[in-house]
């Protein structure tokens, strides 16, 4: 994983004045960072990393100083002033670019007898539980006098300070290590839940791949892998109580053992990320519990679209659904989910409730059933049905908190009538106007706003037969008027255009929210849903955009004048995604290496305060 001098900026290392500004931009940025001007501060290249013993910590000590001492990184672009260009030329006059800025190598001089040997690490609390609301802060501090500090109330923000210092120490340019300037650094996230969701019913992704964007999370201070695990097209997770369900998944190797599930657990808090798991119910259930009761489940059999939307039984093959006025489905429900929540360590278990389809219902004999026997009765008091059945057998445990998507509240067609508010809302549908909508009634909300932070959208469709793409075959695409599905249409993704981590960074989800409301917004996830991807790609697919969201959540899109902060971000998340790349993760290009060699050269606009306030 080393990299030469040469091989990582094609230029030759010079010694630059330390009076220059660091080029070390840590991502996400710290709330406070307040660098010192006295120059460079050697770090001995068998520097150890000390503190108070702890399962968890003290595998960290020596996973950083391992990856600070292998890496040895040199920084791929920072942040600089934006250059000056010629006026525009004219036919009298011609001008050259005369903007000579190259990417300089890194400090080697300033404090040349300074060494630190040692970093310490001090923490408070080393009882604290990887929980929702743990205090994440720390602090971090690196003197002229060669001592290096870290404070943390809990092993939790311990652990996001050690990603820290993996950022802030680099090579020297002469075989060893430094960090650039004295530096102190106060700390905490301004969300506490931060993650990404990733769909592995969709398309299977084995364990170790997962494991991989844990140690991504980790590094970007994102602290919830939130797994959508089972879903309609297929159940990997093993039940004991019914093997059988396995049957539905896709193969034989592409399940999760309980084995499996403690050991992604175990390795999400050796990293500080929380595992959260989702089975979705009582819509996207078919696989896994058709294979214990068929009664169980609803227009399992029927033809998805029905070729309109009118009858649609659901939004995408495969249909199926629990049969929510069968009684037999609560005895399932209870045997899996306490199975299942027996396996997870975390306080949040979430329980899917999302695009239950009415139609679906009419395969259902029970269903029809239910409903002449309450005359008058409508959708949204079957939703309650549902509800008042499911959540004492969900409640299993004085410290347990339900998680859901937002249609058992939102939902046009079948919203529970009264969903306690102590329940998590996550919210994918029509951006702020739904997360005011929950917040006036008083859920608390952890943003996935499809518009915003989906991940697989802009891909074009995945359903074949598609007739659709046959339209238009003679049309202009110069033609702004002649809007169509495949020219400057949606290209069948529903939630098209692809969300650029520009646009990820730019999202303010509490616009339009009193501040009390405002309160009731926990923090954010991207979402990966795996129609059209799987382990092969998912590292390109998720990062770096993730970590325009880290940022985002940790400590906000604006700078100390107010002004989003988008292009401050270039440079750093350039630079993250060149570290990515270099510690053997898959990540996507954003720019072309020309605008990593040359900062703002590639904007669409020179002025700098362009994104506004």
């Amino acid at each position: 994983m080393k990299i030469s001098i040469a091989a990582a900026l094609g230029l030759l290392a010079v010694a630059v004045s330390t009076a220059e500004a660091v080029k070390v931009n840590p991502l996400p940025a710290p709330v406070t960072i307040s660098w010192g001007k006295t120059g460079p501060i050697k770090v001995d290249n068998n520097f150890k990393i000390v503190g108070p013993k702890h399962d968890v910590l003290t595998k960290a000590y020596a996973r950083t100083a391992a990856l600070i001492k292998d890496e040895r990184w040199i920084p791929q672009t920072w942040e600089q002033p934006a250059g000056e260009f010629p006026p525009f030329p004219t036919l009298s006059k011609r001008g050259d670019d005369d903007d000579e800025s190259t990417l300089k190598a890194f400090n080697n001089g300033g404090n040349k007898n300074k060494s630190i040997k040692t970093f310490t690490v001090q923490v408070s609390d080393l009882k604290a539980d990887l929980q929702m609301s743990v205090d994440e802060s720390y602090t971090l501090d690196v003197t002229a006098a060669g001592e290096g500090i870290i404070k943390a109330k809990t092993p939790w923000g311990a652990l996001h300070a050690l990603n820290t210092l993996a950022q802030i120490i680099i090579d020297d340019g002469k075989h060893g290590l430094q960090i650039e300037e004295p530096v102190h650094i106060e700390d905490a996230p301004k969300y506490t839940h931060r993650g990404i969701m990733l769909d592995t019913a969709r398309n299977y992704y084995p364990i170790k791949a997962l494991m991989k964007q844990i140690d991504a999370l980790s590094w970007a201070k994102l602290n919830v892998f939130h797994w959508h695990i089972t879903d309609t097209q297929s159940w990997p997770l093993e039940i004991k109580k019914y093997p059988q369900m396995l049957k539905d998944a896709y193969s034989p190797r592409e399940v999760y053992t309980q084995r499996d599930i403690a050991a992604l657990i175990k390795y999400g808090r050796e990293h500080g990320v929380r595992v959260i798991p989702e089975i979705d119910m009582p819509g996207h259930s078919a696989s896994g519990w058709l294979q214990i009761d068929k009664k169980a489940v609803t227009c399992a059999d029927s033809w998805w679209d029905n070729d309109g939307w009118t009858h649609h039984s659901a939004v995408q093959p495969n249909p199926g659904q629990l049969d929510i006025s069968y009684d037999g489905t609560y005895k399932l429900i209870k045997d899996i989910y306490s199975e299942a929540a027996n396996l997870f360590k975390d306080n949040i278990f979430h329980v899917g409730s999302d695009e239950l389809m009415t139609y679906c219902f009419n395969y259902s004999e029970s269903a029809m059933d239910w409903f002449k026997q309450r005359p008058g009765s409508t959708y949204p008091d079957f939703a309650q049905y549902y509800l008042d059945k499911a959540l004492p057998i969900y409640m299993d445990k004085p410290e347990r908190r339900l998680m859901m998507w937002e249609d058992i509240v939102l939902s046009p067609d079948m919203p529970a009538k009264d969903v306690p508010k102590n329940i998590i809302m996550q919210s994918w549908n029509s951006g702020t106007a739904n997360i005011k909508k929950l917040a006036q009634k008083g859920y608390d909300i952890v943003v996935s706003s499809a518009d915003f932070f989906y991940l697989d959208c802009g891909n074009g469709g995945y359903v074949t037969n598609d007739p659709r793409y046959n339209d238009a075959l003679e049309a202009n695409p110069s033609d702004y008027s002649a809007t169509t599905l495949n020219y400057l249409g949606m290209g069948a993704s529903w939630c098209a255009p692809y969300k650029t981590w520009q646009r990820i960074y730019s999202y303010d989800f509490t616009k339009g929210l009193t501040a009390e409301e405002a309160k009731h917004v926990i923090g954010g996830e991207v979402a990966l849903w795996s129609e059209q991807s799987d382990a092969s790609v998912v590292e390109s697919k998720v990062w770096p955009r993730a970590a325009a969201l880290a940022e985002l959540l940790w400590s906000g899109n604006r700078n100390a004048e107010g002004y989003k902060r988008a292009t401050e971000l270039t440079a750093r998340i350039s630079d993250y995604r060149e570290r990515m790349i270099a510690r053997g993760h898959g990540a996507h290009p954003i720019v072309p290496k020309y605008c990593l060699q040359h900062p703002h050269h590639c904007d669409l606009f020179r002025n700098q305060t362009a994104w506004g306030k």
